[in-house]
């Protein structure tokens, strides 16, 4: 079962989604704040949510996507990184992968990410 967060006052329903605002998409997972923190990190840089590949949903990290999904993750091919699959908690801008990887900001706000996030890159996006 899903629900809107934002009918609870913003805490997160069984099954894991949440939206804050009302132009917000849809952010699946354990999160704990309306700029997609989760149970798992939950840092003042840890702003982003990430659309997987296998699903096309945004989850915050790896973690919440194990624990929510019904389906193993895949991670997005090279030749698909100008998709816009990073989502900054912070203003809602959606980033491409590619700009995603080049920076510690969000190009949008300037909100700045977690530069640690780069340690698990290889869970989300295909490696050299």
């Amino acid at each position: 079962m899903t629900a809107d967060a934002g009918s609870d006052g913003g805490h997160d329903a069984p099954g894991g989604v949440r939206r804050d605002r009302a132009d917000a998409p849809p952010v699946y997972g354990l999160t704990v704040d309306d700029q997609t923190r989760c149970i798992h990190y939950g840092t003042s840089l840890d702003v982003v949510a990430i659309e997987f590949h296998c699903c096309r949903r945004l989850y915050p990290c790896h973690l919440c996507h194990d624990e929510v999904a019904d389906h193993d993750a895949s991670r997005w091919p090279r030749h698909m990184w100008r998709e816009p699959a990073i989502l900054c908690g912070v203003c809602r801008s959606r980033i491409t992968i590619a700009r995603y990887l080049a920076t510690d900001v969000c190009p949008s706000c300037e909100a700045p990410f977690n530069p640690g996030c780069r340690l698990h890159s290889h869970l989300y996006f295909e490696t050299l």
